[in-house]
C-alpha cells in the first residue's frame, strides 16, 4: 500500500466516466489512496473532454484550478487524460505549464506508469495509437465514482461515421466493438455492486457488433444481459437512426428488461443540411423509422438530438426542422449550437452562422419543446408507474425516482412522497397526481 493520494475530476460525456472509473479501478488495485479533496491530493487526475470548443474550455479551466493546488504545495503532480489530452497533445505543456503528464485517448491503461514517472519529475507524453483496444479485463474491474442505482456500459470505441461536424473520430480512432462476454462479467460485476440499471453507450450503439462479428449483435447483447438476475433496466442511448434495425426494434418490444426507450440522434430535419452534415438519412427516412418505433412500441419514449445554425443553414430550412420536430412531438428533446471545431470539414464551409442567430433557433426549439413535453407529460395524471428511486430529498420526505421512458441525468424526475426508508435501486408503483413542463409528482400505490 501507498501513502499516496490521487483526486480524480471526470469532465464530459458517460463514455469518458467510463474511462474515468476504468483508471479509478487500475489506480485503487495498485494501492493509491483516492480522495474526492482536491486539497489533500497529491496527484490531481483530469479527465477532458474536447469534442467542442466549450467543452475544452471547461476543461482548460478545471486544469488552471488544479494547478493552483500545485502552488499550495500539497499537489505534486497534475496529469490531463481524454480527448482534450489526445487533440492537444503538442499544445498542451506551452500553454499550461503546470501539467506534468499528458495522457491519450488509447493509454489510459498506463496511467500508473504515468502517475510514477510524474512523481518522480519526468514531463511524460504518453498519446500513442487511438485505434488500440484498450484491455477489456480493466472494464470488468472499474471503480464506480458515485452511489446511483445505474451505470453506463461503453459497448464500443470510436467511430466510422465521419460526420463533417464532428472530431471524435480524429480523437478516438475507428469504431471497435468490445467483446459480449466481457460486457457481461462488467454488467454482473456492476450489478453485485449494487447496480440495477445498465446503460449502454458508444458513438453509435447500433452499429455495434458489425466489426467484430460481421453483423449487428446489439439485440444479442441485450439478451445477455437480461439474463442477469438483479439487473432491472437496460437502456439505450445514442443509436443513430440510419444503424436501427427490425431486430433491435423487435428487442425492445419483446425484452421486458429493455426500456421501451431510445435516443437517436437527428441533428436536422431538413435534407439538405443532414447531406453537408454528411447524415445518411433525410426527413422522410427518419419520419418512418419513428412510425416504425411508435407502432411497434406504443409506449416507446423519444429522446433526439438536433445541431441549430449549421453553416448555411438558411431560415426555410431551420423552418423545415422547426416543423418536423413539431410533427414527431419528441418525448425528450435536446439542442447543440454548432461549434466550428478545427479539423473538421465543416468549419472551412461558407456561411457561417453568427453566434446569436444560432442561439435564437435553439431558444425556439426548446421553447417549442417545453410545450410539447407539457402536453405528454399532462396525459400521463391518472396512470400508474413503476419506478426506479434514485433517493431522497434532503430532510424531506420527497423521493425522486425515475419511470422506464427517463434516463438519468437528462431526462425528468417523479417525486413521491413516503414515510418508509427506501434505497436508492428499489422499485416501486407510483400514480401519478401531477405533472409540470419535465416532471411528475405522484403517490406510491400499496
Amino acid at each position: 500500500m501507498t501513502d499516496i493520494k490521487i483526486s480524480f475530476i471526470s469532465l464530459g460525456c458517460d463514455k469518458n466516466l467510463v474511462d474515468s472509473e476504468v483508471m479509478l479501478g487500475i489506480i485503487d488495485r495498485e494501492g493509491y489512496t483516492i480522495t474526492n479533496d482536491e486539497a489533500l491530493a497529491d496527484v490531481i487526475i483530469v479527465n477532458t473532454c474536447g469534442f467542442i470548443l466549450e467543452a475544452t474550455e471547461e476543461g482548460i479551466e478545471n486544469v488552471i484550478a488544479a494547478g493552483e493546488y500545485k502552488q499550495q504545495g500539497k499537489c505534486k503532480a497534475l496529469i490531463v487524460t481524454g480527448c482534450m489530452a489526445q487533440r492537444y497533445k503538442d499544445e498542451i505543456f506551452d500553454e499550461l505549464p503546470e501539467v506534468d503528464a499528458v495522457v491519450g485517448t488509447g493509454d489510459f491503461e498506463k496511467i500508473v506508469e504515468v502517475i510514477d514517472a510524474a512523481l518522480e519529475g519526468e514531463k511524460v507524453q504518453m498519446v500513442t495509437d487511438i485505434n488500440h483496444m484498450i484491455n477489456e479485463e480493466l472494464f470488468e474491474n472499474r471503480k464506480l465514482s458515485a452511489v446511483v442505482p445505474y451505470a453506463y456500459l461503453k459497448i464500443a470505441e470510436g467511430c466510422d461515421s465521419h460526420c463533417t461536424y464532428c472530431i471524435i473520430p480524429s480523437l478516438r480512432g475507428r469504431y471497435r466493438s468490445r467483446k459480449i462476454e466481457s460486457l457481461v462479467r462488467e454488467a454482473a460485476n456492476l450489478c453485485e455492486k449494487g447496480i440495477r440499471e445498465i446503460v449502454l453507450v458508444a458513438q453509435d450503439t447500433a452499429r455495434y457488433g458489425i466489426d467484430l462479428y460481421g453483423k449487428g449483435e446489439l439485440a444479442r447483447l441485450m439478451r445477455e444481459l437480461a439474463k442477469i438476475e438483479d439487473l432491472e433496466w437496460i437502456r439505450l442511448l445514442y443509436c443513430y437512426p440510419e444503424s436501427l434495425t427490425d431486430e433491435i426494434i423487435a428487442e425492445i418490444r419483446d425484452n421486458p428488461k429493455v426500456c421501451n426507450y431510445i435516443d437517436m440522434p437527428m441533428q436536422s430535419g431538413d435534407d439538405e443540411v443532414l447531406k453537408y452534415m454528411g447524415r445518411k438519412s433525410s426527413q422522410k427516412f427518419l419520419s418512418e423509422l419513428i412510425g416504425k418505433l411508435r407502432t411497434e412500441v406504443p409506449d416507446i419514449a423519444l429522446r433526439t438530438t438536433f445541431i441549430t445554425g449549421f453553416p448555411g443553414e438558411t431560415h426555410k430550412q431551420f423552418e423545415n426542422t422547426l416543423d418536423f420536430i413539431e410533427k414527431m412531438r419528441f418525448d425528450k428533446l435536446g439542442v447543440f449550437i454548432y461549434s466550428p471545431e478545427e479539423g473538421t470539414p465543416a468549419a472551412k464551409y461558407p456561411n457561417q452562422i453568427d453566434e446569436d442567430v444560432k442561439l435564437e433557433r435553439k431558444n425556439i426549439i426548446l421553447d417549442m419543446q417545453k410545450y410539447i413535453s407539457s402536453q405528454i407529460l399532462a396525459e400521463k395524471v391518472g396512470k400508474t408507474y413503476k419506478v426506479m428511486v434514485e433517493g431522497r430529498l434532503p430532510e424531506e420526505n420527497v423521493y425522486m425516482a425515475r419511470t422506464c421512458g427517463d434516463a438519468a441525468e437528462i431526462d425528468g424526475m417523479v417525486f413521491f412522497e413516503s414515510d418508509e426508508d427506501i434505497i436508492a435501486g428499489a422499485m416501486r408503483e407510483v400514480e401519478i397526481t401531477k405533472s409540470s413542463d419535465y416532471d411528475l409528482t405522484g403517490v406510491l400505490v400499496d
